[in-house]
Order: C-alpha cells, then structure tokens, then sequence
C-alpha cells in the first residue's frame, strides 16, 4: 500500500508535471530555484519565461494554478495514488543508490510490487523485439542460471528477448521491469498477463512516467538508460544491427558498465549486432558462470551460502535496516568505497562511521573486504 506522499515527493511531482518528463528542464529549474518547492511557487513560476525554457513549460506553469489546471493535476495524483506501491524521489533514502551518480537520473520513480528487488544486485538482459527461438531459449536459460544465483534480473517488458528473460526469472521470483509508459498502461498490452505474473511472483515494475503517458518512441531509449544504469552488467542476448538493445549496450559502456555479448553464427542475422558490440569490445560469454566471473562481485559467495532447497524459491526479504543506518547502506555498493570515500559523500566523521559500519557488518548487511566496504544482500 503506498505510504503518504511527502512534501518533498509533491514538489517534485510537481515540477515533473509542469515540464512533462523533461530531464533538462527539471534540473534547470531546481538549480536555479534551490529545490523543486521554490521552482512550483507562484511567485516563481512567473519567473520561468527568462530560463529560455520550451514555451509550453511556461505556458502550462503560468496557468498551474487555475481551476481547470488544477483538476486535471489532482487526478494525476489520484491515478499514482491508485497505481503506486511506492513513490521515491532522488531524495529518499530507498532510492536506488546506482542511479544517483548519473546527471540524467530520473528524479521520480514510480513502482508496484517489491521495493526491496530495488536494493538487490542486478543484471540486465535485452535482446531483439523479434528473436529466434533459439536467441529467446538462451535469453530465459541465462536468466533462469543468474535468478537461481541470486541476481534479480532487469528488462524493459517489451517482446522478445525482454519477455523471455523476465520469465526465466519468474521460478526464482527475481526479475525487475522497467516501463516506458505509466503505471497505468501496460505495453505491449499482450504483456498484461506477464506484468500479472511479475507482480505475483515477488518481482517490482518501475516507471519515471507519470499516469497517462502514452508508449511514444523516444520513450524507450529513456526506459533502457535506467535498465542499465540499475544493472551491475548488461547481456545482449540477440540483436540485429538495428536492434534497439545495441542502444542500450552503448549506454550501458558509457555508464560505465559492463556489456556481454551471446555470439551466434556468423551468417545469422539475428547476431550480427551481438558481433558488432563484440568487436566494439563487449565481453563474449557463452555461458551464464563466465558473466559472473567477469563481474567478480562478492555477491557469488552468496550463492555458494544458498541451500539448493527452498532458499531460491522463497520471495525476497526486504532488508531490516535502522532508519539511523539507511543513508549509509544506501551509500554502499556492491564493488566496495574506501572509507574516506564514505566519509567525504556522508559528511561524516571517520569514528561514528566506522561504528555504524560495524553495526551494518553485525547485521549481515556490510562487508569489509581489500579495504573497502561493499553492500551485502540480506540472507533469506
């Protein structure tokens, strides 16, 4: 059920109303106003035309506060009230902490089902909108392997690939999708059944479109910077040269992470994109162990702890964190910061944080290791 929403939450609900999911325009206005309260006053909203801002931003701010206006903004709120599990702005302390370094991060997510997937450590898997069966197999194969592992495993819910992955994920009840529409629509609408079964499952959908915002085309490339900037790595799974994943896999490099690429034959046109980022300097993986090789992340001892029993089968536990520690769990990552590092991002004296990361690593949420201090998943 979603909690109340916030002052904070309301402003920036606000302003990302009035500028229509424009990234550019939204952060303008916060710069220069301090925060998304001052930018959404009356007042200051007269003040918009001499930002050099697209016209219909200050036509739509300058009749904000009209009636009509009004009404229409109510309802938008009624709908994320009504759709909504979870609202977080960049603000929260549950807002996913890889987004944050990122210019272009979403300031608002929107979300149904489990939060707690949103703190887990995940691996993007997209593909072609129309594979071969045999490109879709090894996309559900690669999921399945990496959920089984641990791994939540992220797509964008469109068909093909996407579709396969989230259901390969589905037994192990970790996958996460992210929508280029609002909460309130499903595209395609064929995946109303697998949106279902996601949400049954344990899994979460997320979306940074407000209710009523259509599946246009330049929304995706948006849905795929989050895919991979959530993601700790992003498998190609099959694509065409003009495949809209190769776009995601260039975003995901200049994120700065990293990209796998399934080969296939080399007169297959359904690989000849897998090839391209190959030579591009992908990594080539033709199984699901390598990737988890590559990425050498601590999280692989976890699936050495896991039974082979009901420990993959039970839904995620969301993660019992002091409200006094969340700030700096949230800090932490799953490669590991030094301790000045933390000190420096927290404003925070080296003592009180050493103790509260010996309180995290008492919890089973923090672990030292090389001298740094990585984020642990909590054991089920």
């Amino acid at each position: 059920m979603l909690k109340p929403l916030s002052q904070v939450q309301m402003d920036i609900i606000t302003l990302w109303y009035l500028v229509q999911h424009s990234l550019s325009s939204f952060y303008k206005l916060e710069q220069h106003f301090g925060t998304a309260h001052n930018a959404v006053q009356p007042h200051n909203l007269q003040g918009w035309s001499k930002l050099g801002l697209h016209k219909n931003h200050i036509q739509r701010a300058q009749q904000f506060y009209t009636a009509p206006e009004q009404n229409k903004f109510q309802h938008v709120i009624q709908e994320i009230q009504q759709h909504s599990d979870f609202v977080l702005s960049y603000h929260d302390p549950e807002y996913p902490q890889q987004l944050l370094p990122y210019s272009d991060k979403p300031p608002i997510l929107f979300g149904q089902g489990q939060l707690s997937l949103l703190m887990q450590p995940q691996i993007a898997i997209v593909g072609s909108r129309k594979p071969s069966p045999h490109g879709r197999q090894i996309a559900y194969d690669f999921s399945y392997y990496l959920s089984e592992k641990g791994f939540v495993i992220s797509s964008g819910l469109a068909q093909g690939i996407d579709e396969a992955a989230h259901q390969g994920a589905l037994s192990h009840q970790r996958t996460l999708a992210v929508m280029g529409t609002g909460l309130d629509q499903t595209y395609p609408s064929q995946h109303q059944q697998l949106r279902q079964q996601i949400l049954q499952q344990s899994g979460a959908i997320i979306s940074e479109f407000l209710p009523h915002t259509p599946p246009l085309q330049h929304h995706f490339p948006r849905r795929n910077r989050i895919v991979s900037a959530l993601s700790l790595g992003v498998i190609v799974a099959e694509a065409s040269l003009k495949s809209g994943s190769i776009i995601t896999a260039k975003l995901a490099a200049e994120q700065g992470k990293l990209v796998f690429a399934i080969p296939g034959h080399i007169y297959s046109e359904f690989h000849q994109g897998c090839h391209q980022l190959i030579r591009e300097g992908a990594i080539l993986v033709d199984h699901p162990e390598q990737v988890l090789e590559d990425l050498a992340l601590p999280t692989q001892w976890q699936a050495q702890q896991q039974s082979q029993g009901d420990s993959t089968t039970q839904p995620l536990a969301k993660p019992e964190i002091p409200e006094h520690l969340m700030s700096l769990y949230n800090q932490l990552n799953w490669t590991g910061y030094p301790l000045d590092h933390l000190a420096i991002h927290l404003k925070q004296d080296t003592a009180s944080l050493t103790a509260q990361l010996m309180e995290l690593e008492l919890l089973g949420l923090c672990m030292q290791q090389s001298g740094v201090y990585l984020r642990c998943r909590p054991s089920q």
